[in-house]
């Protein structure tokens, strides 16, 4: 297949597959355990049926979007993806510039290779960072200290990942970073050339958010498994409320996936709330993020906005998730596809064909505004979609 026929997200991972080392995109696509959350997150979605209208005048349709009070070209924002500076050299910086200049928020992850520093010197406009809390107090309110002074806006604390999660592809392939090496993995990296001499050209190969900042971690395999012990299984309410008295931007709370939980987010001052089961990397036997959004955004009662991961691989997925009650989508997987592929035009790519699949199921649904999609574009819930009570 030529990459001039690549016509959605699917292709774009083909070609990923073909350039990225097996152990890096094996961290990306593989879930927790039988992955049977994974799966349900992409079947839950295709289950969605559009209401085909016609005889009305979508001349002058529009997806533009506002998210936390930032203007977007669609209702989507690019989730935090660990080690993308391992899928192509630097790049945390390439994505977050793509995302940058079509206009949709790009979340830089705590686990990131390029540093919040490296992000904020190579983008004009402020940007998201996630935030894993750690038990590590110092570091942590020097982490926050440091997105403060990098420009960022709006901060994204996860919450499903007190614990890791069992990956086993993960596990099979002794995922690390730097990765074990084996026969197998020099040889599959040595039939990678674009990949490795895309890292050849960059200094960035280590945690840049954590490397020089840990005290008296310097080498990489300590520094592992430092971050392996120091997930705050403490966390609670409690220490929510006292990030949010901290953090004087927007704040907003990832990996909500019951109602009550979206309730309490509320109360602790989140700005929005993501939906999200961390793409069934956590959590096997989860429900699927699409199918718990009617209940959780009548929990939330315009309280706070409401975004949703997982799961989402194009235009249609985003208009499911606006017709069920998100205020804008968000995608993670999708994206890195792009990046691993091509680099920053990868990502520009992604976020192309999926603005394109969005606009033309607009318009065969009748929709002319991105304000004006609710449940009125689809057929109806399906089976094992959570109803609103």
């Amino acid at each position: 297949m030529s990459e001039r026929t690549i016509t959605n997200i699917e292709d774009l991972e083909r070609a990923y597959a073909r350039r990225v080392p097996r152990v890096f995109q094996e961290y990306v696509t593989s879930g927790a355990w039988t992955e049977s959350t994974l799966k349900r997150n992409l079947s839950d979605f295709e289950d969605l049926q559009f209401r085909q209208r016609v005889g009305v005048d979508i001349s002058n349709r529009s997806t533009e979007a506002t998210i936390l009070g930032e203007k977007a070209t669609i209702p989507l924002a690019l989730s935090p993806v660990g080690l993308l500076g391992m899928q192509h050299g630097d790049g945390e910086i390439l994505a977050a510039q793509a995302a940058e200049e079509f206009g949709v928020p790009f979340t830089l992850s705590t686990m990131s290779i390029c540093s919040l520093e490296d992000v904020a010197r190579n983008t004009s406009k402020p940007f998201w960072f996630q935030l894993y809390v750690m038990r590590d107090l110092d570091f942590m309110r020097d982490l926050m200290q440091r997105a403060r002074d990098a420009g960022v806006s709006t901060l994204v604390v996860t919450l499903d990942l007190q614990v890791q999660g069992q990956r086993n592809r993960d596990l099979k392939n002794g995922m690390s970073v730097p990765p074990a090496l084996s026969a197998a993995t020099i040889l599959d990296m040595a039939t990678r050339w674009r990949w490795g001499l895309n890292m050849l050209k960059t200094k960035r190969r280590s945690f840049g958010n954590l490397v020089g900042h840990v005290k008296g971690l310097d080498d990489m395999s300590l520094l592992v498994e430092w971050v392996n012990k120091n997930f705050d299984q403490a966390l609670d309410w409690n220490k929510l409320s006292r990030i949010r008295d901290e953090w004087d931007g927007k704040l907003v709370l990832k990996g909500i996936l019951d109602p009550a939980d979206a309730s309490r987010a509320v109360e602790v001052g989140a700005d929005a709330i993501i939906v999200s089961n961390h793409g069934g990397r956590q959590m096997d036997g989860a429900p699927s993020t699409i199918s718990m959004l009617p209940a959780i955004t009548d929990s939330v009662q315009g309280a706070a906005e409401v975004l949703l991961d997982s799961g989402v691989r194009s235009g249609q997925d985003v208009l499911r998730a606006r017709a069920l009650g998100a205020d804008a989508a968000m995608i993670g997987r999708a994206f890195t596809f792009g990046l691993g592929a091509k680099g920053k035009t990868g990502v520009t790519e992604a976020l192309s064909l999926i603005k394109n699949e969005l606009e033309l199921t607009m318009a065969f649904t009748g929709s002319v505004k991105n304000q004006g999609i609710g449940p009125h574009v689809l057929l109806s819930y399906p089976p094992n979609t959570v109803p609103v009570n």
